[in-house]
Protein backbone atom coordinates (compact mmCIF):
# COMPACT_ATOMS: atom_id res chain seq x y z
CA UNK A 1 0.00 0.00 0.00
CA UNK A 2 1.39 3.32 -0.98
CA UNK A 3 1.61 6.20 1.86
CA UNK A 4 1.46 9.69 2.42
CA UNK A 5 3.95 10.98 5.10
CA UNK A 6 5.96 14.00 5.41
CA UNK A 7 9.07 13.49 4.34
CA UNK A 8 8.90 11.33 2.26
CA UNK A 9 10.34 11.95 -1.30
CA UNK A 10 9.09 15.10 -2.55
CA UNK A 11 6.04 14.67 -0.07
CA UNK A 12 3.72 12.47 -3.14
CA UNK A 13 0.98 10.44 -2.15
CA UNK A 14 0.39 7.26 -4.28
CA UNK A 15 -3.19 6.31 -5.22
CA UNK A 16 -3.15 3.93 -2.76
CA UNK A 17 -1.99 6.14 -0.20
CA UNK A 18 -4.44 8.52 -0.73
CA UNK A 19 -7.20 6.16 -0.34
CA UNK A 20 -5.52 4.71 3.05
CA UNK A 21 -5.25 8.23 4.39
CA UNK A 22 -8.87 9.47 3.15
CA UNK A 23 -9.90 8.99 6.68
CA UNK A 24 -7.85 11.96 8.28
CA UNK A 25 -10.64 13.77 9.17
CA UNK A 26 -13.56 12.16 10.42
CA UNK A 27 -16.70 12.76 9.10
CA UNK A 28 -18.70 12.18 12.57
CA UNK A 29 -16.40 15.18 13.26
CA UNK A 30 -18.42 17.83 11.28
CA UNK A 31 -15.89 17.79 8.89
CA UNK A 32 -15.50 16.37 5.30
CA UNK A 33 -13.02 13.73 4.78
CA UNK A 34 -9.60 14.79 3.19
CA UNK A 35 -7.77 12.68 1.57
CA UNK A 36 -4.33 13.08 0.98
CA UNK A 37 -4.29 15.20 -2.12
CA UNK A 38 -6.49 17.66 -0.47
CA UNK A 39 -4.24 18.46 2.24
CA UNK A 40 -1.44 18.68 -0.23
CA UNK A 41 -2.69 21.54 -1.78
CA UNK A 42 -4.35 23.20 1.15
CA UNK A 43 -0.94 23.41 2.81
CA UNK A 44 0.49 24.80 -0.86
CA UNK A 45 -2.52 27.09 -0.86
CA UNK A 46 -1.84 28.08 2.78
CA UNK A 47 2.02 28.47 2.19
CA UNK A 48 1.66 31.03 -0.43
CA UNK A 49 -1.36 33.04 0.90
CA UNK A 50 0.85 33.28 4.01
CA UNK A 51 4.11 34.60 1.93
CA UNK A 52 5.96 31.63 1.83
CA UNK A 53 8.28 32.44 -1.15
CA UNK A 54 6.77 30.42 -4.20
CA UNK A 55 10.49 28.07 -4.70
CA UNK A 56 10.38 27.13 -1.39
CA UNK A 57 6.41 25.44 -1.94
CA UNK A 58 8.09 24.42 -5.79
CA UNK A 59 10.47 22.45 -3.60
CA UNK A 60 8.22 21.08 -0.99
CA UNK A 61 5.42 20.17 -3.71
CA UNK A 62 8.66 18.36 -5.58
CA UNK A 63 7.73 20.53 -8.81
CA UNK A 64 10.13 20.26 -11.43
CA UNK A 65 9.83 23.82 -11.89
CA UNK A 66 8.20 27.02 -10.42
CA UNK A 67 6.01 27.68 -12.82
CA UNK A 68 4.50 24.47 -12.47
CA UNK A 69 3.67 25.28 -8.66
CA UNK A 70 2.50 28.86 -10.46
CA UNK A 71 0.57 27.70 -12.74
CA UNK A 72 -1.37 26.04 -10.13
CA UNK A 73 -1.75 28.06 -7.42
CA UNK A 74 -1.95 31.41 -9.59
CA UNK A 75 -5.58 31.67 -7.69
CA UNK A 76 -3.52 32.25 -4.59
CA UNK A 77 -0.82 34.41 -5.86
CA UNK A 78 -3.27 36.79 -8.06
CA UNK A 79 -4.51 38.50 -4.61
CA UNK A 80 -0.66 39.51 -3.67
CA UNK A 81 0.17 41.90 -6.66
CA UNK A 82 -1.48 44.65 -4.16
CA UNK A 83 0.46 43.12 -1.32
CA UNK A 84 3.50 44.15 -3.24
CA UNK A 85 2.65 47.41 -4.88
CA UNK A 86 2.31 48.30 -1.11
CA UNK A 87 5.55 46.69 0.06
CA UNK A 88 7.42 48.45 -2.83
CA UNK A 89 5.59 51.84 -2.17
CA UNK A 90 6.60 51.87 1.21
CA UNK A 91 10.58 50.31 0.55
CA UNK A 92 10.37 53.59 -1.39
CA UNK A 93 8.74 56.28 0.33
CA UNK A 94 9.88 54.93 3.65
CA UNK A 95 5.67 54.42 5.22
CA UNK A 96 4.90 51.20 6.93
CA UNK A 97 2.18 49.30 5.27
Amino acid sequence: MGSCSAGSTADRCTRNGSRAHSGIVSASSGYRRSGCMTLRHGWATLALATGVHPKVVQERLGHATIGVTLDIYSHVTAGMHSDAAEQVAAAIFGTST
